[in-house]
């Protein structure tokens, strides 16, 4: 109940950032315009509190429904206007102005995103190097000559400072053939060795899970640690106690956490055997791991809690800092590629290249912001900013209804020399809902799915 309203209030909050900046984008180019504000509301439906301000006694609402927001214009087409504030009214503004005030919302959200992760990289975002474990043999990684303790430091030329960089980079790259990886090998100060990695074999669930496991790019973390045995699981039956160092699972060498899990997750109902260091001894421990069934998959659970030696974490973390004006243009960087690849991927998705289960709703939303502000300000931050681009992105898809929508309608009064007619504003406004309807009857399909 207490996890449920955390995440409750953390959606409460990201909505309700992304939504005020949004409209106050729409709200601020406006009155730079001249045009005359009428209500500026966060949420839609009957109003549940207002105040009216300034000199137009803007009305400042509430609404019930508190999934979005709206700015109302004095407008001739949506209501009776005033003689005297004729020349203030929305619709009698030129096209470069409309344009600018409609823009506006989703490039406020865009400027905030930049803002946002301006504050982590002037923060310190704290990662690991991006050191790599042994490849396992017939991956891309082995294929690739990548070598164990080889350090990324670059993936097509981009510069990486940490294993959250390099994996960003890969997804990046997803829709290439290949990708340039340079690493540092044996830390002697010489050019980085550039490597082909292949990106070729991996299809659209792996991308959607670890593509970086399934290449074969591994974290090296040195063997991990158990901390603890669930009591009455496989591992305690087995004999594997707390302070047992994991050297390898079934003979493939574990270097990290992640290692173990892959290994005992794909065995479910099998018997795997953990080599383990106890205080200098080698144990060949076989574990039947337990077989469950976990966000619709069938996976094997052994019943461990791990950690990573604390000497080998305090050599590998890494904080990624910046003074102010670096934070600003890396911030500015961070936007702009993920607005691109947010394009690609809806891209993507229209063409089949990938699945339609990346679209998401507003219950999946409420759990990754209810999960990120568990685990601190700065991811918070980076999801609220993550978050920012999604709706400022969308918003500009020419789809009727949304900001994107009356762009392309001005954008055809620019070339037709006048406002498109009354009628095909109405037949685009209902092509529109019945778009943005199936993309929420699909975005809560995949939320029920994933809860359920």
């Amino acid at each position: 109940m207490i996890d449920t309203l955390y995440k409750i209030i953390a959606f409460a909050i990201t909505l309700g950032v992304l939504v005020v900046f949004h409209e106050l984008g729409h709200y601020v180019v406006a009155r730079l315009a001249g045009v005359k504000v009428l209500r500026f509301s966060v949420g839609f439906g009957r109003l549940v509190w207002s105040r009216r301000f300034g000199r137009d006694r803007t009305e400042w609402a509430l609404s019930a429904i508190p999934l979005g927001g709206y700015v109302k214009m004095a407008d001739e087409r949506e209501g009776h206007v005033d003689r005297a504030d004729l020349p203030r009214a929305f619709n009698r503004q030129s096209v470069w102005r409309r344009i600018a005030i409609v823009a506006a919302g989703p490039f406020a959200n865009l400027f905030l995103a930049v803002l946002l992760f301006a504050g982590t990289y002037a923060a310190g975002i704290p990662g690991q190097h991006a050191l790599l474990a042994e490849p396992p043999a017939s991956t891309a990684a082995a294929a690739a000559d990548i070598r164990a303790g080889d350090r990324v430091v670059a993936v097509d030329g981009e510069p990486v400072g940490s294993w959250q960089e390099l994996r960003w980079r890969i997804v990046r790259a997803q829709g290439s053939d290949a990708v340039d990886v340079s690493v540092a090998r044996d830390n002697v100060p010489r050019e980085p060795v550039v490597r082909r990695l292949s990106l070729a074999g991996l299809d659209t669930e792996d991308w959607e899970g670890n593509p970086l496991a399934v290449l074969g790019l591994r974290s090296d973390l040195g063997p991990p640690i158990v901390e603890q045995v669930v009591p009455g699981k496989p591992a305690e039956r087995a004999g594997i106690r707390a302070g047992d160092k994991v050297l390898a699972v079934n003979g493939t060498p574990t270097r990290s956490p992640s290692d173990v899990a892959s290994v005992t997750n794909g065995k479910p109902g099998a018997t795997v055997t953990y080599r383990i260091d106890r205080r200098g001894s080698t144990l060949e421990i076989p574990v039947t791991v337990e077989a469950v069934e976990q966000n619709g998959r069938r996976i094997g659970l052994a019943g461990v809690r791990l950690r990573i030696d604390p000497d080998v974490a305090e050599r590998a973390t890494v904080v990624v800092r910046y003074g102010i004006g670096e934070s600003l243009l890396q911030g500015a960087r961070k936007t702009w590629e993920l607005s691109a690849f947010t394009v690609r991927m809806l891209g993507r998705i229209v063409t089949g290249d990938a699945s339609l289960k990346n679209i998401s709703g507003p219950l999946t939303m409420a759990d990754i912001a209810g999960q990120s502000a568990q685990a601190g300000m700065l991811v918070f931050v980076s999801y609220l900013a993550l978050i920012s681009i999604s709706l400022g992105v969308l918003n500009l898809l020419p789809v009727p209804l949304l900001d994107g929508g009356h762009l392309l309608y001005y954008l055809a009064e620019i070339i037709k020399g006048s406002p498109v007619s009354d009628r095909a504003f109405e037949v685009g406004q209902r092509i529109g809902m019945a778009m943005l309807a199936v993309l929420m009857a699909l975005a809560l399909f995949n939320d029920v799915s994933r809860l359920f």
